[in-house]
């Protein structure tokens, strides 16, 4: 399943790499997309993602889940 978000702050390369590790880390995430240009983030999981879960994980990194 692919689910996608934007996330609100990111500015460069480490700020994806943060995000990724982040969200990576959430029960059935398989993989992480992220573009730091438009904020997309697209998740794949075989399980349907929380996202208030996505929220807190984009947050721990540092970063604003929008939608």
């Amino acid at each position: 399943m692919e689910h996608t978000y934007i996330v609100k702050g990111m500015t460069c390369q480490h700020c994806a790499s943060a995000v990724t590790e982040e969200i990576s880390e959430l029960s059935g995430v398989t993989a992480v997309d992220v573009d730091v240009a438009s904020g997309r983030v697209v998740v794949t999981s075989d399980v349907p993602m929380d996202t208030i879960a996505v929220a807190a994980a984009v947050a721990e990194a540092g970063y604003e889940l929008v939608q």
